[in-house]
């Protein structure tokens, strides 16, 4: 039982940096919804793609590298009007 802590807790840091690694790299950009004016943040690196259904969105953005990148990206465009939140 001794040695199955340590070899569990260094298992767990591996897969949790490993997890941290590519998120990191991936590239974002905003979506804009056409009925709520919400933009929200998207991440390119996900295998998914929004549903357009029941609402719409366009891209409004270019690619960011880092998440932050994209939320300064955003709050460029709500003191400009272009998202509401």
């Amino acid at each position: 039982m001794r040695r199955f802590i340590p070899i569990s807790a260094a298992a767990v840091a591996l897969s949790a940096a490993a997890v941290v690694g590519p998120v990191q790299a991936a590239p974002y950009h905003l979506l804009h919804w056409d009925n709520t004016g919400v933009c929200q943040v998207w991440d390119q690196g996900w295998t998914i793609k929004p549903i357009r259904w029941p609402s719409n969105y366009e891209v409004v953005s270019k690619s960011v590298p880092t998440f932050s990148a994209a939320l300064a990206v955003k709050q460029k465009l709500l003191k400009r009007g272009k998202c509401k939140f």
